[in-house]
This record gives structure tokens, sequence and C-alpha cells, in this order.
């Protein structure tokens, strides 16, 4: 690929890069004492994420350990793509705990099972499965190391003029998903210190990729002439490829004492300028409401830009990719971020 920032050509093209794997995962994943369990794996995220681990271990020489995917696989495409690529799925309903203790044995398990959306009015869907799941995945996993996703909604909204949340920073979840969220890394931190699961816990703002995220929704929002609403003025974004890899490197950070990470872009992108760039690049005019706010969810991932180093592809290729993905008719995911959301109602 002779430039790297420039704007995948079509979807296979994008996946492939969404799952590149960087030499030094290679090498890291290359220590691994086991096979790999990945949990909630047909989501956005999921299905790169595991081909970049299948792809990872095959460059490090390691083809001895397996890739094991697992889902309910409503997307039957996605599970024979990933198939083809030398991951093993597995279709299961992890909710059933019967299910559960059928899975493959494994030594590294990564957690990305989530419920976010449509949970308002039926809030123990949230809890049953972002903190009871938590439960039963680390007693069938005790001695695995467990890479869990989290959120950056466990952090309260910031005030722009002081700094965003650093690892250390005092929690303050909004809202039952968040709260849930919080719920889910204390059941994991439980399984550390009670049976010496080794964790890492990586809190994740606004993985992007020209399919779906705040750009995309930026995107979709301005070709329909729908208004922007600014009041949530200020965002973080961060590369799927690059969010997918960190994800897989804390993975080898897991430890009794969990590993706890930031993982965003180093930009707070506004709102506001943003969707003016987006704009100008696909002639249209924004539409703008309401005013921004004094605060916003970000946080600060110094700590996971210190370990692992920056996005491989910056924000300012981020926004022109997704302009030119829209103006060609790309595949646009139905699945909006809502970061508007300031109540913590999803």
């Amino acid at each position: 690929m002779s430039n790297p920032l420039q704007v995948p050509a079509d979807e296979r093209e994008l996946e492939d890069r969404l799952s590149t794997p960087s030499d030094a995962l290679c090498a890291e994943l290359a220590t691994l004492d086991g096979d790999v369990v990945i949990l909630g794996a047909g989501g956005k995220m999921g299905p790169t994420l595991s081909r970049m681990a299948r792809r990872a271990l095959d460059a490090a020489g390691r083809r001895d350990v397996t890739v094991h995917a697992v889902s309910r696989w409503s997307d039957t495409a996605v599970r024979a793509r990933l198939d083809g690529a030398g991951v093993a799925t597995v279709g299961a309903d992890l909710a059933d705990p019967s299910a559960l203790e059928a899975l493959p044995d494994a030594a590294n398990v990564v957690f990305m099972v989530g419920a976010k959306f449509g949970v308002t009015g039926h809030e123990y869907r949230a809890w049953l499965t972002n903190a009871a799941l938590p439960h039963a995945v680390a007693r069938r996993y005790a001695s695995a190391r467990v890479a869990s996703l989290s959120t950056g909604n466990v952090y309260p909204l910031t005030s722009l003029v002081t700094s965003p949340p650093t690892e250390e920073s005092p929690l303050g979840p909004v809202g039952e998903y968040a709260m849930s969220c919080l719920g889910r890394e204390r059941v994991f931190e439980g399984a550390a210190a009670t049976q010496g699961t080794r964790v890492s816990l990586v809190r994740l703002n606004y993985a992007v990729e020209p399919r779906y995220g705040v750009l995309a929704d930026l995107g979709r929002a301005l070709v329909a002439g729908e208004p922007i609403d600014l009041t949530t003025g200020f965002v973080n974004v961060v590369w799927q490829r690059y969010a997918n890899e960190v994800v897989l490197r804390s993975l080898v950070r897991a430890a009794p004492e969990p590993f706890v990470l930031n993982l965003t872009g180093p930009e707070t992108l506004s709102v506001r300028t943003t969707a003016t760039a987006l704009g100008k690049i696909l002639g249209v005019e924004p539409k703008f409401e309401g005013e921004e706010s004094g605060s916003a969810l970000l946080s600060d991932a110094r700590r996971c830009h210190e370990l692992f180093g920056y996005p491989d592809v910056p924000v300012g290729a981020l926004v022109r990719w997704q302009a030119d993905w829209i103006a060609r008719g790309g595949v646009l995911w139905d699945k909006p971020t809502k970061f508007q959301r300031r109540d913590g109602r999803f």
C-alpha cells in the first residue's frame, strides 16, 4: 500500500487495515502461553480484533495458539469470513450458564460483551450483561488473563477548564449504563483480589472507522440536512485499528493488580469544528442547534500513548476518510453512538 493515509477503497480493504497487526503486537502475542477466547466477537470491533489476533499469531509463528471468537453470530456472513481467515468461531448465548461452561478452555480471554442501547426502561438488562455475566466469566476462566473492555463513561462529565480524567481520577458514572459498567470493573477487580485472576480494564472512548462512530454520525446528519446538537460540544475519538491493537496488547499486561488504561485519541475534538470540516469536503453547510455546554465526557489517554505510541491514523485523516467514504456511497452501519446524551440514558 503506497499511502497508508489514503482512504480505504472498499470494505474489504478497510477490514484488512483494521485487522493489520504491528510488529510490536506480533512480538507480544508470541509470548502467550495458551489459546485466546474473544467473548462478544460479533460486535462492531470484535470481528476485526479477532482477525488481528490471528494475523499477529501467524506472523509470530504461533499456529499452535487457537483464536476462538464467541458470539451468537446473527450475521452469518461475518462468521464465515472469520472462519475463512483461520479464526475458530463458536456460536453461544453467554446468558446461558451451560453455554458458558461449554466454551473452549483458554489461558487468555478478551471480554467484549456489553449492553448499552435500548436498556432504558429495562435497566436490569444492563446489569445482567455488564456486571453479572463478568462474574460468571471470571469464575469460568479464573486462572486466565482477562482483558475487559470498559468505557470512559465511568468518569463524570469533565469541565472544559480542567484536565480530563486520568486512570487515577475519581470515578463518577452518570446513569445506570455507566454504573453497570463500573460494576463490571468491580467484579473483575474482585476476581483479581480473591482468586488471582490477571485482569486489564480498558476504558475506551469512541473508536471510529468509516462505517460507524462519531464522525459517521456527524456525516450522516450533514447529508440528511439534520441539525447537529452542540450541547455536548467536545469529544474524544480514536482509530479503531489502533483500539483493536491496544486491547490485545493490554492482554499481556493483565495482572492480579489490575492494569487500567484509558484508550482514546490525543485530541479533544470540537463538534462544531469537526462538522464544519466534514461539511466543507462534502459541500454541505452544517446546521447547528444549541450551544456548547461547559463539560463533556473526556479522557486523558497519555498513559496509553506512552506505552503504545500514538494512533497510526491521525484525526485529520479520519475526517477526510469519513467525508470521502460518504461521498462515494460507502456502507454506513445503523449504529449511532448517541455521544450527545448527557443523562446516561441510551
